[in-house]
C-alpha cells in the first residue's frame, strides 16, 4: 500500500508505491535549498518545476529541466535547489 512521507518541516511531501517491479516514490517539494542522503542508488525525474542539483563530487550546481533524469549514488549526500514549486519521480534501484 502506499506511505506518506513529509519532510524539511512540511516543505516537502512523497507517496512511496512500487513501479515497474521497485520502489518508487512521487513527491513535491517547495522552494528552497535541501540536503538529502541515499542508502540505495536513486534515478530521479524532474516532472514539473524547478529544480538544480549538487552532486557528490561536483562542486556547481546542474539545472535540471522537466522529464530530465538524474542518478544518486548509493550512500551520499546531494543538495537539491528548488526555485518554484516542483514535482518528481524517484526510483530506487
Amino acid at each position: 500500500m502506499f506511505k506518506v512521507n513529509e519532510y524539511f518541516d512540511g516543505k516537502g511531501k512523497s507517496i512511496a508505491f512500487t513501479a515497474d517491479g521497485g520502489p518508487a516514490t512521487v513527491g513535491v517539494m517547495a522552494a528552497g535549498e535541501y540536503e538529502f542522503g541515499t542508502s540505495q542508488v536513486e534515478h530521479m525525474t524532474l516532472v514539473s518545476g524547478q529544480m538544480a542539483v549538487q552532486l557528490p563530487n561536483e562542486p556547481d550546481w546542474r539545472a535540471i529541466g522537466v522529464g530530465e533524469t538524474f542518478v544518486v549514488p548509493a550512500n551520499v549526500t546531494f543538495g537539491v535547489r528548488i526555485d518554484e514549486e516542483a514535482s518528481y519521480l524517484c526510483l530506487y534501484k
